[in-house]
C-alpha cells in the first residue's frame, strides 16, 4: 500500500523510493499511498460490510493459526532468553465446515493497529471475512497436500494475500502464510499486538524474511511427520498431522516477500517452485547464483526494463522461467487491495481518479481473476504436474495480461 507511483520535483518516482527503502530494508510508511486511506467523506455507521470474492475451487477452505518461536534465532530486540517468534497460518481443504466459525481478515487487535495506522479507522467494524473456516477438520483424499508459503511485503500482515491464499486452498493446496515479526501487524496468543518497527536494526532485511520462510519450512516437515510445530501445543485440526507433502513445496511472495522468495529458493532446494509479486528483487549483498528450478515473476511498478536487479536476477533463472505484467497494474494491484479498495472509494465518495491513483487502470474485476488464475496454474504445473493453457501465451479471457520475452 505504499507504492503508487508519483513524479517528485526532484524526478524520483515512488517505485524507486520505495525499492530503496525494501533493499535496506526500511520500513515504508503504509499510509503514503495514492489517496490516503480516508476518503473524503465519513463512513456512514449502516455500512456494508466490505467483501472478499469467493474462492473458486471445489472444497471449502478451512484454516489454523500456528504460534511457532525459532530457537535457533536468538532475538536481540525482545532481550536475553528469547528467540524469534512468529505467527503462521495455514489454510487448507476442509470438510464438515459448518459447525465452525469463519475467519477474519485480521485478528481484532492487529486490524486496529493497522487501520488506525493507514488513516482509516471507521472501516474497523466493516472489516471483511474471509472463507476460512476456523479448526475446521482437513479434507483426506489419499494423498498429502501440496504445500506453498507466503511471504507478505514490508510493513504489510499475513491477511494481505487473501484472495490468492483461499483460492489455492480451495483447490487442495495447504498455504502457509507468515507474520514476519518487527515489520508486520500481528496478534499472538497471549494477546500482545505486534505492530512494524521503524528501527533499521530491526531483523526485516529480505534475507531475514528469508530465514523466515526456510524455519517455516521445517514446520511443514514436522507437521507431515506428525508433530506439532506450535509452541504453545495448541491443539490442531483433525487430520492435519501427516496430512502434507514435504516433497512438494512451493513459495511466493508480495513486494520484499518476492524478493524473500527468490532468496530463500537460491539458497534451499526443498522450494521446488517460486513466485515473485512484484518483487524488486533488491538486496545488500545482492542475490547471486543460478537458479534451475521453475520461477514466475507477476511484474507491475519493478520491472525488468527499469529495474537492473530484476534483471539480473531474471538472467540468472536456468530452469522454466516466465514473466507477465497485467497493464494498468501498481504495486498493490496483486492482492485483496483489487477487491477491497473500489468497495473502499464508494463508501468514502472518492473519485473515480482517486479510485485509479490508489490501485491503477487495471480492471479490478479482472485484477482479482488474474490473482486466482495464475498462481493457481503455476503451482499446479510445477507442484502437481497439472498442464492447464493459462500459462502458455496470451488468453482472451485475461485480456490485460502480456507475456513478457
Amino acid at each position: 500500500m505504499t507504492t503508487t507511483p508519483f513524479i517528485s520535483r526532484k524526478g524520483m518516482t515512488r517505485r524507486s523510493m520505495l525499492g530503496a527503502a525494501l533493499a535496506a530494508g526500511a520500513a515504508v510508511p503504509l499510509a503514503a499511498a495514492g489517496p490516503a486511506w480516508a476518503g473524503p467523506a465519513a463512513i456512514a455507521p449502516a455500512a456494508p460490510r466490505l467483501m472478499l470474492p469467493v474462492p473458486t475451487g471445489p472444497y471449502p477452505v478451512g484454516t489454523v493459526q500456528l504460534h511457532l518461536v525459532d530457537r535457533s534465532r536468538p532475538d536481540d530486540i525482545a532481550g536475553p532468553g528469547h528467540f524469534r517468534e512468529l505467527m503462521a497460518t495455514v489454510w487448507y481443504p476442509a470438510r464438515n465446515v459448518e459447525r465452525y466459525p469463519v475467519a477474519p481478515w485480521m485478528p481484532a487487535g492487529a486490524l486496529q493497529a493497522f487501520l488506525t495506522d493507514v488513516g482509516f479507522r471507521d472501516l474497523v467494524p466493516l472489516a471483511p471475512l474471509t472463507a476460512g473456516h476456523v479448526g475446521a477438520p482437513v479434507r483426506r483424499s489419499g494423498q498429502r497436500l501440496p504445500v506453498v508459503v507466503f511471504s507478505h511485503g514490508a510493513r504489510s500482515h499475513q491477511g494481505d494475500h487473501t484472495i490468492m491464499v483461499q483460492e489455492l486452498a480451495s483447490h487442495g493446496y495447504a498455504a502457509v502464510t507468515v507474520a514476519h515479526q518487527y515489520d508486520t501487524y500481528t496478534e499472538f496468543p497471549d494477546g500482545r499486538i505486534a505492530v512494524p518497527l521503524r528501527d533499521r536494526q530491526a531483523p526485516t532485511l529480505p534475507g531475514d524474511f528469508a530465514a523466515d520462510l526456510r524455519f517455516v519450512l521445517d514446520c511443514v516437515e514436522q507437521l507431515a511427520a506428525g508433530c506439532n510445530p506450535d509452541a504453545d501445543q495448541r491443539e490442531l485440526p483433525a487430520g492435519l498431522l501427516g496430512s502434507l507433502d514435504p516433497r512438494r513445496m512451493g513459495a511466493f511472495g508480495w513486494s520484499k516477500g518476492g524478493t524473500a522468495t527468490a532468496c530463500a529458493m537460491l539458497a534451499d532446494e526443498r522450494i521446488r517452485a517460486g513466485l515473485s509479486l512484484d518483487g524488486p528483487m533488491q538486496m545488500n549483498p545482492p542475490l547471486a547464483g543460478d537458479l534451475d528450478r521453475p520461477f514466475m515473476m507477476m511484474s507491475a511498478a519493478f520491472t525488468r526494463a527499469t529495474d537492473p536487479e530484476a534483471a539480473a536476477f531474471w538472467s540468472h533463472l536456468r530452469g522454466w522461467r516466465l514473466n507477465i505484467q497485467a497493464q494498468g497494474a501498481l504495486h498493490v494491484s496483486y492482492g485483496d487491495h483489487e477487491a477491497l479498495f473500489p468497495q473502499v472509494a464508494k463508501l468514502s465518495g472518492w473519485s473515480g481518479q482517486q479510485l485509479e491513483d490508489a490501485i491503477g487502470t487495471l480492471d479490478p474485476d479482472q485484477g482479482v481473476k488474474i490473482q486466482q488464475a495464475y498462481p493457481l496454474a503455476f503451482f499446479d504445473e510445477h507442484l502437481r504436474h497439472r498442464r492447464g493453457n493459462v500459462l502458455d501465451g496470451p488468453s482472451p479471457g485475461f485480456p490485460a495480461v502480456t507475456f513478457l520475452p
